[in-house]
């Protein structure tokens, strides 16, 4: 697995004009290829008047799956473009779709290629993006009596606490870089006189 990967922050569009046409880049997360193709349609749905929709995703943190389309523009002119500029910025699990309503002047190759790779940018810049850190989960089970104290050290050295559950003890799932676990452990017997237990469990990715 990749040790982090980078996506955009939130779904929006940012607008840029070309010679008197619009082009309008719709970006959003997308966590698997079918959410990526239903964000595609939605899009579609909303333009369908406009000249083009062209679209292109990365899904996987090691951009396994890559698609794009130029929807109707010259070959390689438009889904290409697009894909490139996700791929130089590092993004994964990310859908672009830019819709394309036509002013009058025609482009040629090169200035359709700038202006469906340079609208992905804009859109990247305009939306920001957030970095995503591959970490173990894991569960500190402790008693009644320190758990308290333990979620907010916990809190308080800026770990992730992701989820608490109450039962005889109290388990606190927790996020933690692999490089950490070590340290981690240590510090937890020290803390708890050594009555804390950590499971380690599977890999997910969070905001770094």
């Amino acid at each position: 697995m990749q040790d982090e990967y980078r996506t955009v922050a939130r779904a929006g569009t940012h607008e840029t004009e070309v010679n008197r046409s619009r082009f309008l880049c719709a970006l959003a997360p997308a966590a698997t290829e079918q959410e990526a193709q239903d964000f595609v349609a939605r899009v579609r749905k909303e333009h369908a008047d406009a000249s083009h929709n062209c679209w292109a995703y990365v899904i996987g943190a090691d951009a396994s799956t890559q698609k794009a389309s130029d929807d109707g523009e010259p070959g390689g002119t438009a889904g290409v473009p697009m894909l490139q500029m996700l791929l130089r910025r590092d993004m994964r699990y990310v859908v672009a779709v830019v819709t394309r309503y036509y002013g009058g002047v025609k482009l040629g190759a090169g200035g359709l290629i700038r202006a469906y790779g340079g609208a992905v940018g804009e859109a990247l810049d305009s939306l920001g993006v957030i970095t995503r850190r591959r970490f173990r989960l894991a569960t500190v089970t402790v008693d009644h009596q320190r758990a308290g104290k333990v979620h907010n050290d916990l809190r308080a050295t800026g770990r992730e606490v992701r989820d608490v559950r109450y039962g005889e003890t109290v388990a606190i799932e927790i996020g933690l870089p692999d490089a950490d676990v070590d340290t981690f452990r240590a510090w937890l017997a020290d803390a708890t006189a050594g009555t804390a237990g950590l499971e380690l469990g599977g890999e997910a990715y969070g905001d770094a």
